[in-house]
């Protein structure tokens, strides 16, 4: 895969449980510099297809190929309800083996939150949660970001502040993927594909 024309692309991806069939020769593809959404109801194989296409389930059949450089931000926020804003940050600062934390504090500077510092998560509202769990996503500047469900939890300004960093992460030759049921402001999406039982029916836009 060429890093600088794709930083995802699923081809021909099959997956599934039993006798249950999910994924039925799934492509996808997410260009450089592009904001893509995949929606569908539930039960259409996008919480696999999500799963697969960041490296948490493998698939039955097809090909999977995503850049190293990539930040995952599941619907349900894998969050140590004991441990305090600054913790987690600094939990995750060694892992991504950054030098400092300068791109975390930036984050939750835009987001509006950076007096929670101290605070234990057990004690945040569910947007503020996720405007963590979008920090800690973002805070070593990958090349692609994976979003699920993102808008659960979202005030009114937090909801505009995210559609800013979209433009500025596509603005730099970042990628998001943002796996929905439902679409909010499409204008804003490069491309829109349809998973329905576990193939894509169609695109708008392109990518």
């Amino acid at each position: 895969m060429n890093s600088t024309q794709e930083y995802l692309r699923l081809e021909g991806v099959w997956k599934a449980y039993g006798c249950r069939q999910v994924l039925s020769g799934a492509d996808l593809s997410v260009r450089a510099g592009t904001l893509v959404a995949v929606v569908g109801e539930n039960g259409a194989g996008k919480s696999t297809l999500l799963r697969i296409a960041v490296g948490q389930v493998a698939a039955d059949r097809g090909g999977v190929e995503r850049v190293r450089s990539f930040g995952y931000c599941p619907q349900v926020a894998v969050l140590n309800d004991t441990l305090t804003v600054r913790q987690h940050v600094r939990l995750f600062q060694v892992a991504y083996g950054l030098r400092d934390a300068g791109r975390a504090h930036e984050l939750m500077r835009f987001f509006g939150f950076e007096d929670h510092g101290e605070a234990r998560v057990g004690s945040l509202s569910g947007g503020t949660r996720q405007k963590l769990n979008l920090t800690l996503a973002l805070m070593h500047d990958p090349r692609l970001l994976v979003l699920d469900e993102p808008y659960q939890g979202f005030d009114w300004d937090t909801h505009r502040r995210f559609w800013e960093l979209a433009a500025m992460l596509r603005a730099s030759g970042r990628s998001v993927l943002v796996v929905t049921h439902l679409v909010h402001e499409r204008e804003q999406f490069d491309a829109v594909r349809h998973l329905h039982q576990g193939r894509f029916l169609q695109e708008v836009g392109s990518a």
